[in-house]
């Protein structure tokens, strides 16, 4: 081998290692911006920040990190990931309770919506596949807002709704058969 050719390769070797080098803060970064992106998005609460007492129990749905909390009135937590709105002028905050609760509901479109997406319909009966509720809905004591079911899981963990926390059916199922009407709701 010539001395020119392994200076070649010295000089190929040392760019290499060096364009390594200068990639590497990138790679470092994105992998850490990963690691804080999966810790959000396993943030619980404690109910006692949010209420004074358990009552007839409470749902927590945290709109950052997708996931909602439901407690019973013996103090049993259980977790599950939500969609939630697409934006924040699309959702409410703070504290409300559910108010009715219904298997299969009907579907309407609130008036903003139909002025946003006038080619959906006007009614979707209970049970249609295509019903955006799902099998079950929570009715909150805000107008137009539910905790319902999907049929479409691919909108579970992201914002993706409009306005309403979604879970997918046999999540909202449970949560149904364990809420009574008067459980207090806070969306944060």
């Amino acid at each position: 081998m010539t001395r020119q050719a392994s200076t070649r390769r010295a000089v190929l070797r040392a760019a290499v290692a060096s364009a390594g080098l200068i990639a590497m803060p990138g790679i470092l970064r994105a992998a850490g911006d990963v690691q804080r992106r999966n810790i959000s998005a396993f943030r619980t609460h404690d109910w006692r920040d949010h209420f004074e007492r358990l009552g007839k129990g409470i749902i927590i749905a945290d709109t950052a990190s997708m996931m909602l909390q439901h407690w019973t009135t013996e103090g049993e937590m259980r977790l599950y990931p939500t969609s939630v709105p697409l934006t924040d002028e699309l959702t409410k905050r703070g504290y409300t309770e559910v108010v009715e609760k219904r298997k299969n509901p009907g579907w309407a479109p609130t008036p903003s919506m139909r002025e946003r997406n006038p080619e959906w319909p006007a009614y979707v009966e209970g049970g249609d596949p295509t019903n955006p509720l799902g099998t079950r809905a929570l009715y909150l004591s805000w107008t137009y807002y539910r905790i319902h079911g999907t049929q479409d899981t691919r909108k579970i963990g992201r914002k993706s709704s409009n306005g309403c926390i979604g879970l997918y059916n046999r999540q909202i199922e449970e949560v149904y058969d364990r809420a009574p009407i008067g459980t207090q709701v806070k969306l944060i």
